[in-house]
């Protein structure tokens, strides 16, 4: 009786241990199915924040490389207008210089032009003398002169004819026989319309010669002597030029300026216009009031 209540006892312990082990089991395993579904729910977490970074970061690559070629074409637009800029700087240059060479052809145009007049005008007169010559009594001088006044004068060639030695030679760049004839022509015919031109010339030569304080004494007397002619725009532009090579800015600034007030619509003007802006100075030229220099400034 005994040993059948310990058999008893023991099957009862035994079945109680191995119930509680299968609920110990049970229990161990509901919690690693809790734990894998967590982890397999913070996988699928991770795939799709990775996904949403990975997509983001391909939209942010996109929009770099677009920044990147819009600054590589606003590189090359600016490049192509400053390309452009020079190109309308040097063109404007060029057609300035070209202007300024046909005026000067203009200038010497009509300076022969005169010269033929003159010549003309001269042949009229000798014409005129030798019709007095014919009517007048023998032995007698026209105007009443004794036949060996004339002798005594010193002769120099005609006025046309030494001006356009003059200018001949000067335009075959032959300075010096130029020179000598320009100079003698003041000598001579100082007081006749060409006078002025024939003292500008004098100007360029020494400006060719780079002697350009001889060229602003030059340009000077064409501005005080001879105010009223052709090349009196011309010899300030190229005074103020002068002044800028012996390094003389502010003189030539001020030159430069004072001709665009004196002649604004000449084509001198938009020579010293263009100096004045290769020069940084043309913001103010149109704000200065100039006054007229006069001869004792000069």
């Amino acid at each position: 009786m005994k040993k059948q209540s310990l058999i008893a006892l023991l099957a009862l312990l035994l079945f109680t241990v191995c119930a509680s082990h299968n609920a110990a089991a049970a229990d161990t395993k509901s919690q690693l199915i809790q734990i894998s579904t967590q982890l397999q729910i913070m996988q699928d977490n991770m795939a799709r924040m990775q996904q949403s970074f990975d997509e983001r970061m391909g939209i942010m690559k996109d929009l770099l490389t677009q920044q990147i070629d819009n600054v590589n074409k606003m590189g090359t637009t600016v490049q192509n207008l400053q390309k452009s800029l020079g190109q309308q700087t040097t063109d404007a240059g060029s057609k300035v210089d070209q202007i300024s060479g046909q005026v000067q052809a203009l200038h010497d145009a009509v300076d022969e032009l005169k010269a033929r007049l003159a010549k003309v005008s001269k042949q009229l007169d000798d014409m005129q003398t030798a019709q007095q010559n014919i009517t007048s009594p023998p032995g007698s001088q026209p105007g009443g002169a004794s036949p060996g006044a004339a002798s005594n004068v010193p002769q120099a060639p005609p006025a046309d004819q030494l001006y356009n030695d003059g200018l001949r030679d000067y335009n075959a760049n032959k300075n010096d026989l130029a020179s000598q004839e320009f100079t003698q022509y003041l000598q001579v015919y100082g007081n006749t319309d060409l006078a002025g031109n024939a003292q500008f010339y004098l100007g360029e030569i020494a400006y060719r010669q780079g002697n350009f304080s001889g060229a602003v004494q030059s340009y000077n007397k064409v501005l005080d002597q001879y105010p009223g002619g052709n090349k009196t725009a011309a010899a300030q532009l190229k005074k103020a030029y002068a002044l800028l090579e012996l390094g003389q800015r502010d003189a030539g600034v001020q030159e430069l300026r004072s001709l665009i007030s004196r002649y604004p619509k000449s084509p001198e003007a938009l020579q010293a216009r263009d100096r004045l802006t290769k020069l940084g100075a043309a913001g103010a030229a149109s704000k200065a009031k100039v006054p007229r220099p006069s001869p004792s400034h000069r």
